[in-house]
């Protein structure tokens, strides 16, 4: 019985996780990729280094990064290591890294 109970709350914490990670992923629309691509051709900046931190989608960035605002898009972006990193500028969570 105490198996049985102990399964199940692992069961029922894994897929709260589960449900909770799917609930703060953030799509980036295509269109919105788009517009946020011709920008940063059209408004270049330099690049930062940012030790230690990985650039990948979740990741948050350190308040003091300077991000840059793109007409009509709720993102803002960056270039770290010559990698645009377009983010949620109230969160500072990285939302897509583009190539």
């Amino acid at each position: 019985m105490k198996t049985l109970i102990t399964n199940s709350v692992a069961g029922l914490l894994l897929l709260s996780g589960i449900s909770v990670a799917i609930a703060d992923s953030v799509v980036l629309a295509p269109e919105q990729e788009t517009t946020i691509r011709e920008y940063v051709k059209k408004e270049p900046l330099a690049s930062i280094k940012l030790p230690g931190i990985e650039l990948k989608v979740g990741s948050t960035l350190p308040e003091k990064v300077e991000l840059h605002k793109v007409p009509n898009v709720k993102y803002e972006y960056t270039v770290i290591d010559n990698r645009t990193v377009v983010v949620d500028p109230e969160t500072h969570t990285i939302v897509k890294v583009l190539d």
